[in-house]
């Protein structure tokens, strides 16, 4: 592959700039219990979709939410809905803002213009627990680990005036206790679908690289009653849902209880998994009759010999092919993750990569650039060899390049990862990745060109609330060509007895991870 120069491409002011704060609100006090959650601006990647960033709401604020006293009233904001900066009329007695490490510093902003107001500001998130030396300064409190538990006694300190520096929320306690999400503060057109679930907690890797492997975050993996899960996707009233767990698919056992779960809704869903899934065909059947239209996989590596210094555990990338065929075979798209700037990586891997993408037909894929967290053992690894060229976390978001690779240089790392995306989203290669049942051509490429190449369009619909309109038609028509493909898949005799060797593919119009 001949690397180049990036050309500077055009990012819309209100996808890369936060909005600005007032100088001036209502000058009254702030409002005795009422607490208002909020989701901080980051700018947006310019290579990768606008649309990805409402296709589902966090659910780390509507979870705290359900966890507020009855006696308080809630609030949400999410700056990254091009809504404008968070309210100040009523201003809020209590503000909670999630902290992550790419917009800290716009998290500090907001707690400082709301202190000076009179509100309590709290906050929370992996980098409360990473650098809470840090986070510390900027609020009247933070909260490390889980933040469901304590957040009521949060609240109850605060109408004492007694509110501590630091709570600490320990993973340890039964996940399957925590109150369901308060999905009803979302602005439902503002995305995709807010039926964002989660049924699980944790992972069994422990990849170097992950924010899993942060010091001091203790996460067993536990699991939530499948039947509980099912429950709260039929109340969403969604067609489709989204699984935020970090691997669905850690328990094989529990993934089959929640297939059978889920499988009398008749919709369709998304989740992230590791490969070794497809262990079991009659597994991934199960997958497939629950409503399983697409999975993000992260394959990270196509080098065995990177795969293994990051601790990920994972079928060799031999076999990658086979499995992904396995998956295609019962209709569930793959949305294949790869992260670039491993210490075996060279300039070639990107040519490789792409052109494996291609070979086997992926849906979508999804480019990191190799990014050492704060308190990651690749963190104190860089740390160590003196490989961090700064600290400036608004760039350690997997889309810039912050530490110094070891088989070329940093610029051609940056324009590699750039030309990935050009490449993978071409008209030619779209085209080449189009599924082999004809019929389902027709729904992936609009899937494809409004995902990616409809960049120009996403600001639009997000500012003018049309995220949820624009997408319901294909997800309806996806949802409903799936229930059909379903009854088709269910009259096949059982993996057990014949394998489901087919070429062809489920209609569907969503791509994993969407």
């Amino acid at each position: 592959m001949r690397l180049f120069k990036e050309r500077e491409l055009r990012v819309p002011k209100a996808m890369r700039v936060a909005p600005e704060l007032p100088a001036v609100v209502s000058g009254k006090s702030p409002e005795p219990r009422l607490v208002l959650f909020i989701n901080p601006f980051y700018p947006k990647d310019p290579h990768a979709s606008f649309g990805k960033h409402v296709l589902t709401p966090t659910l780390a604020l509507t979870s705290i939410a359900a966890a507020t006293p009855a006696d308080w009233a809630v609030k949400y904001w999410d700056e990254n809905l091009l809504q404008g900066p968070p309210p100040g009329d009523p201003l809020p007695s209590v503000v909670a803002i999630t902290v992550h490490l790419t917009f800290a510093q716009r998290a500090y902003e907001l707690g400082a213009w709301y202190r000076e107001r009179g509100a309590k500001v709290i906050l929370g998130g992996l980098h409360a627990l990473s650098c809470p030396d840090e986070v510390m300064p900027h609020a009247d409190a933070i909260v490390t680990g889980e933040g469901v538990q304590v957040w009521p006694e949060i609240l109850r300190d605060v109408e004492r005036d007694q509110l501590k520096r630091v709570y600490r929320g320990s993973y340890q306690k039964p996940y399957q206790d925590d109150p369901p999400p308060r999905r009803e503060i979302l602005p439902r057109a503002s995305f995709l679908t807010t039926a964002s679930l989660i049924a699980t907690r944790g992972c069994h890797n422990r990849c170097g690289f992950c924010y899993l492997a942060t010091r001091g975050l203790h996460m067993p993996y536990q699991m939530q009653e499948a039947e509980q899960v099912a429950k709260q996707f039929r109340a969403t009233g969604e067609p489709y849902g989204v699984f935020i767990d970090n691997n669905l698919g850690s328990r094989p056992d529990y993934l089959r209880e929640l297939c059978r779960a889920l499988r009398p809704l008749e919709k369709i869903w998304s989740g992230a998994v590791t490969l070794d899934i497809t262990d079991d065909p009659a597994l991934v059947r199960e997958m497939a009759l629950a409503g399983c239209t697409g999975v993000f996989v992260g394959f990270e590596s196509l080098s065995d010999q990177n795969l293994i210094d990051a601790k990920k555990k994972t079928p060799r990338a031999a076999d990658y092919a086979r499995r992904v065929a396995l998956l295609h075979e019962f209709g569930i798209q793959v949305n294949g993750s790869f992260v670039l700037g491993f210490d075996h990586d060279g300039p070639e891997v990107f040519e490789r990569t792409a052109a494996w993408i291609e070979e086997n037909r992926l849906e979508c894929a999804t480019f990191h650039i190799l990014t050492p967290y704060p308190g990651t053992p690749l963190f104190r690894q860089m740390e160590s060899e003196g490989r961090l060229l700064h600290r400036d976390w608004s760039k350690y978001d997997t889309s810039h390049v912050v530490f110094q690779p070891k088989g070329m240089s940093a610029e051609q790392l940056m324009e590699g990862y750039a030309w990935c995306y050009r490449r993978l989203f071409s008209h030619r290669a779209i085209w080449r990745r189009r599924p082999s049942d004809v019929r389902a051509v027709p729904g992936y490429l609009a899937m494809s060109y409004l995902y990616k190449r409809a960049n120009w369009l996403w600001p639009f619909l997000i500012r003018h609330r049309l995220v949820h309109a624009a997408w319901w038609p294909m997800v309806e028509l996806s949802r409903r060509r799936h229930v059909a493909f379903r009854a088709r898949l269910e009259k096949r005799a059982s993996c057990a007895e014949q394998p489901a060797v087919s070429k062809r593919r489920a209609l569907t119009v969503l791509s994993a991870g969407v």
